[in-house]
């Protein structure tokens, strides 16, 4: 479903329940459009996700790592200076609206209170994050500025008064159902009353209206059926959906989804394992812009030289043709005069038919005779050279695929190795003179359903230390058979069979070959890999693999991220 009104009043109240009465011990503001409060309740801290992305805006309890730029941005020193070591009052929903408010109390530099509002507008391309002065209604700020010029309806900069978006002429259904016995008498047709109940009601989005419209045709008492559906917004049952489309998640049991189901025991933690991948790709794309530039530009630079290569090899084919022509004007020189421009002569390899050969008029019949053998051989040392340019450009067009596999399923921490990687290999030069540690990611943790721990590589440099100084040499390791992909390694010696697929599932899944069915996977012990002298990061050798064949499940991936290690490894 749709981060819609009714999903932000089953994830206002999670919030509620959790955070109210917490107090904000940290502020972060990793990226453009997201902040990350750190509240601590009960003895526990919890980052609270706030994000006016255009594409995933939403409000959660999110343990996804993330880092921190070296400089706070503007925004979050703002945040900090009124909010840091406020006490959270409530969190609540505006109406049954995709806004969500957080009421804060605090003191300010003179020891005064200070209350404050954080409002989270989730509007799509229009979202956005506002810190108001209560008693004001004046915005000390917020993270996207809108300029007056592009916004005539409120003022979006800071130093105006906050103002409420347009209203709706739309019902707040957790208020009156009134309508919607009319609605269902003249709707009978699901798709219309879908169309009918959003456009009556507040807070539907175009698939929660329709399963609520699915629901209603079910026999029974249509206004008990519409209560008892909003009634489980307030005691859901977060799932994801493994379904063909894709993935999609669902607050409770959904009639109109269908497929793999994994169940989470908070909306927050679906969320996590739902935008975990989509926010992350568009995390990358961002921080990757210059990585995945000269990466692509290095693809196509060596495609381009294939290219050509190949059709000087091609044309290297023909050489013989050239041997021909000057061991003709050879035999047959005397025929020649000078200041010809052609001639034809018969073929002796060609039972003697005519063959017509072009020549130059400024030079004389010996020479002509000559440039055919100076091209001959010229071709013919080319070959020998233009096979190992070939090869060489080969494994650097390889090399550049795999890395883009890898940027496809890197999260934004893996990005800055791949840099590192790319200047190492002379591909990019070093940005900035200021000599900075660089920070060293770890692979990717899952655990078996027996709990057995399997590691999954992001990057060159995570693969290399993964399989070559991490893995125990009796440890498995695997990676798709001829496909770019992750490097992943089973520490066990001897694990079962349902260890072994799972760990082949990830393989899979993390490679070039995720949307594809029956990918092979080739595994082996880790003391069968070998690197050679002087190869990129990441390259192995082997022999003696097996193969196995595995379709890739995005429901399985998820299960083996949640699943524990067990006793001998905690």
């Amino acid at each position: 479903m749709s981060f819609d009104g009714l999903f932000t009043h089953a994830m206002v109240r999670e919030l509620n329940e959790t955070l109210a009465g917490g107090r904000i011990m940290k502020i972060h503001q990793p990226y453009p459009n997201e902040i990350f409060l750190v509240i601590r309740n009960n003895r526990t801290n919890y980052p609270v996700l706030l994000s006016a992305h255009p594409s995933f805006a939403r409000a959660q309890i999110s343990r996804i790592k993330y880092t921190n730029p070296q400089t706070a941005p503007n925004f979050a020193m703002m945040l900090r200076k009124h909010l840091e070591g406020a006490q959270l009052l409530r969190v609540e929903q505006v109406a049954n609206d995709r806004m969500i408010k957080f009421t804060t109390s605090g003191r300010n530099e003179l020891g005064d209170e200070e209350k404050t509002s954080l409002i989270l507008e989730m509007m799509g391309r229009h979202s956005n994050l506002f810190l108001i002065d209560d008693p004001t209604q004046r915005i000390l700020d917020l993270i996207k500025h809108v300029p007056a010029d592009q916004n005539r309806v409120r003022t979006l900069m800071p130093g105006g008064t906050y103002v409420m978006p347009p209203k709706q002429d739309v019902v707040n259904p957790y208020e009156t159902l009134d309508g919607l016995a009319n609605l269902i008498l003249d709707n009978p047709d699901v798709s219309d009353l879908a169309k009918g109940i959003q456009h009556t009601f507040q807070g539907f989005a175009r698939d929660s209206a329709m399963e609520l419209a699915t629901v209603l045709q079910q026999d029974g008492d249509a206004m008990k059926l519409a209560q008892d559906w909003f009634a489980h917004f307030d005691k859901p049952a977060p799932r994801l959906i493994s379904t063909e489309k894709g993935v999609d998640f669902a607050p409770f049991d959904w009639m109109t989804l269908a497929g793999n189901i994994v169940e989470y025991p908070t909306l927050s933690e679906m969320l996590d394992g739902y935008f975990a991948e989509k926010s992350e790709r568009d995390r990358v794309q961002q921080q990757a812009a210059v990585v995945l530039r000269v990466v692509r530009n290095e693809l196509k630079k060596n495609k381009t030289k294939i290219k050509k290569q190949q059709a000087e090899l091609d044309a290297a084919d023909n050489a013989d043709e050239f041997k021909i022509k000057g061991e003709l004007l050879t035999t047959y020189m005397h025929q020649i005069e000078r200041g010809m421009t052609s001639i034809e002569l018969p073929n002796y390899y060609d039972d003697n038919k005519p063959l017509k050969i072009a020549l130059s008029n400024q030079i004389g019949p010996s020479q002509n005779a000559q440039k055919y053998f100076t091209r001959y051989n010229k071709l013919k040392t080319s070959v020998k050279y233009l096979n190992e340019q070939i090869v060489m450009a080969q494994e650097e067009v390889d090399y550049f695929e795999n890395l883009l596999a890898q940027i496809d399923i890197a999260s934004p921490k893996d990005i800055e190795e791949i840099r590192q990687e790319l200047i190492q290999e002379g591909y990019m030069r070093v940005q900035s003179k200021k000599k900075q540690k660089p920070q060293v990611s770890q692979p990717e943790k899952f655990y078996a359903t027996d709990g057995t721990l399997i590691e999954v590589g992001k990057n060159n440099l995570q693969n290399e230390r993964l399989s070559m100084k991490t893995a125990a040499k009796s440890d498995i390791w695997l990676h798709t058979k001829d496909i770019p992909g992750s490097h992943v390694i089973i520490h066990d010696a001897e694990p079962s069979e349902e260890t072994l697929l799972e760990g082949a599932m990830l393989a899979a899944y993390f490679s070039k070959a995720r949307d594809s069915a029956n990918v092979p996977v080739d595994y082996l012990p880790v003391r069968r890999l070998r690197k050679p002298n002087g190869s990129k990061p990441g390259f192995v050798i082997f022999e003696g693999q097996t193969t196995m064949a595995v379709t890739p499940d995005f429901a399985m991936v998820q299960k083996l991220r949640q699943n524990k290690p067990t006793q001998a490894q905690n």
